[in-house]
C-alpha cells in the first residue's frame, strides 16, 4: 500500500445519502480476482446509461474532478454488503481520501484494512464542504499526521483515527506488513519454544 500523509486536491462532491457497496460497484463487476481494474465501474449505473453513454450530470463525469483525490459524500457512506470490491473501486478510480459524517463499519474497517482513508466529520462540516465543492473546485488538504482537513479558504476541521490505523496508514502497512515488522520478536519467540 501506498502511505498516506498529506493529501491535497480538489475535492469531489457526491451529495447523496445511504449509499451502498452496490451503486459503489455493482455486483455485475465482481468477477475480477484481481484488486485493481475496479475504478472504471465505479458508480457504473449513476455514470452510465444502458446504451454505454455517460449521464451528464453526474459529478464523476463533470471534467472539473478529473483528477481529484479526496471524495466528499453525506452520511451512511459504504452501507450493504460488506464487499472489499468497494474500496478497490474507489481507490482504482484514483481517490485516496473520504469524507463522510458517517460510515457503515465494515466498510470503514475495509477501507483501512487496503490503504483508504475514510474521514468522520461533524453533518454540519460535510454539507459545507459539499456546498463549497459543488459551487466551484475546492481544494482542501488533508493531513494524516495532524488529523486536520483543511480547505483553501483557510477554514480546518479535526478529525478522529484510531492509532492503530493511523500507523498503518502513515507507514503504507496492510495487516500483513504490520505483522512483519515484529518479524524479530516472532523469531525469538519461536526459538525459545524449541529450546524448552
Amino acid at each position: 500500500m501506498e502511505p498516506i500523509n498529506r493529501v491535497e486536491s480538489i475535492i469531489t462532491p457526491l451529495n447523496r445519502k445511504n449509499v451502498d457497496t452496490d451503486q459503489i460497484i455493482s455486483k455485475e463487476f465482481l468477477k475480477r480476482i484481481e484488486r485493481t481494474g475496479f475504478g472504471k465501474y465505479l458508480f457504473y449505473h449513476w455514470r452510465f446509461n444502458s446504451d454505454g453513454t455517460e449521464i451528464k450530470d453526474f459529478v464523476l463525469n463533470d471534467d472539473r474532478f478529473e483528477n481529484s483525490k479526496i471524495l466528499v459524500a453525506h452520511e451512511n457512506f459504504g452501507c450493504g454488503s460488506s464487499r472489499e470490491h468497494a474500496p478497490w473501486s474507489i481507490l482504482d478510480y484514483g481517490f485516496n481520501v473520504v469524507i463522510a459524517p458517517s460510515y457503515a463499519d465494515i466498510f470503514y474497517s475495509n477501507c483501512m484494512k487496503n490503504g483508504l482513508l475514510p474521514i468522520r466529520l461533524e453533518i454540519s462540516e460535510v454539507e459545507e464542504l459539499l456546498a463549497n465543492g459543488q459551487q466551484e473546485q475546492f481544494s482542501v488538504q488533508v493531513d494524516l499526521k495532524e488529523q486536520t482537513v483543511t480547505g483553501e479558504d483557510g477554514k480546518s476541521y479535526s478529525f478522529e483515527i484510531d492509532p492503530y490505523y493511523k500507523n498503518m496508514l502513515l507507514n503504507g502497512w496492510d495487516e500483513i506488513e504490520l505483522t512483519f515488522q515484529y518479524e524479530e520478536h516472532i523469531a525469538n519467540y519461536e526459538k525459545r519454544q524449541q529450546l524448552a
